[in-house]
Order: structure tokens, then sequence, then C-alpha cells
């Protein structure tokens, strides 16, 4: 949240009082905020190139290149981190964690998440900063999409679990 004050963009903070509505079961009381590219100023963005210059440093490409380097990661334009998602249709920046810098989260990869499996929703809810309702919504459409399998990316993700299967039984 520090980054985002230093180039200028404001950020709401809920405080956990929802103005007589229910309370949900979110552990934290802030919640993701996005940052639209269109509306930023020209000043916001020069003034962030300036802060966080593009440089010539080795990123992993591959997990086998990350995974055993520290943590928390450093590399947050790694799609798998887990500080902020960037929408390729239009650019903007989800900030997934606004009220927290990078180095004080405790899980930074979903892949290092993924690796230990047997997360419960409410876990994965708290990892990614969602409600487990919206967990459980994004696992029925996921699980959906697998049942249609009308595109290629399904048909290659059910050879690789048949894979699994099968090497699984033998």
């Amino acid at each position: 949240m520090e980054e985002a004050k230093r180039l200028g963009v404001e950020f709401e903070t809920d405080n956990g009082d929802a103005g007589g509505r229910r309370s949900t079961r979110r552990k934290r009381p802030v919640r993701a905020r996005t940052i639209p590219i269109k509306k930023m100023t020209k000043e916001q963005i020069r003034l962030g190139q300036i802060l966080y210059p593009e440089s010539d440093h080795e990123r992993p490409m591959l997990r086998a290149h990350c995974e055993d380097a520290e943590r928390p990661c450093p590399f947050v334009s790694c799609k798998h981190h887990l500080y902020l998602d960037v929408n390729p249709e239009t650019g903007s920046i989800k900030l997934n964690f606004p009220d927290i810098e990078v180095w004080e989260m405790t899980e930074t990869c979903a892949l290092d998440v993924a690796e230990r499996g047997g997360v419960t929703l409410e876990e994965v809810g708290e990892i990614m900063n969602l409600t487990r309702e919206r967990i459980r919504q994004l696992e029925m459409s996921g699980l959906s999409k697998l049942h249609l399998g009308d595109d290629s990316e399904s048909a290659d993700l059910r050879v690789f679990v048949e894979g699994l299967d099968l090497a699984q039984e033998g």
C-alpha cells in the first residue's frame, strides 16, 4: 500500500462495519482493490516507471527454477504470485492485499499452495483474500468448464489428469 501511496493512488479501507449488513466469513477486513490503468494520469505512470524501472534480472521461467528460491517471492510480476493480478484485456491491476507489503505476506506463490495440496476453501480464501463462498463459486465454474471440455486447454488438462491417474494406479 505504501508503494501505491507513493504513486498517488488512493484506496478506501473497510474497517469491518458493513452498515447493518450481515457479517461475512472474511478473515481480513480489507478487500482487494483494482487500479484501472485508464484512470491513471500520465504523471502517475511516469512516476511508477521512475520508481520501478524495468531491469535485466534473471526471472525464473519454470517452476524448477524457483521451487527452492527465497520466500516471500520477490517476483511480483509472475502470474502465479498472489500479491497482484493484471487483467490482460484492460491492463488494470488488482491488488489482492492493498493493506500489506509483499514481504509481509505468509504465502506468495500459488504453486507453493497447490504443491502442498489438501487445502480447504477457507484456507484458500484466506490465502487469496476472498470469501469462502467466492472460492466455492470459482471452483464450480472451473469444474463446469472441465466437464464441457470444448477448448484445447481442457483437453490438455484431461490428458494430464488421465496420465496422473495411470501413474497412481501403476
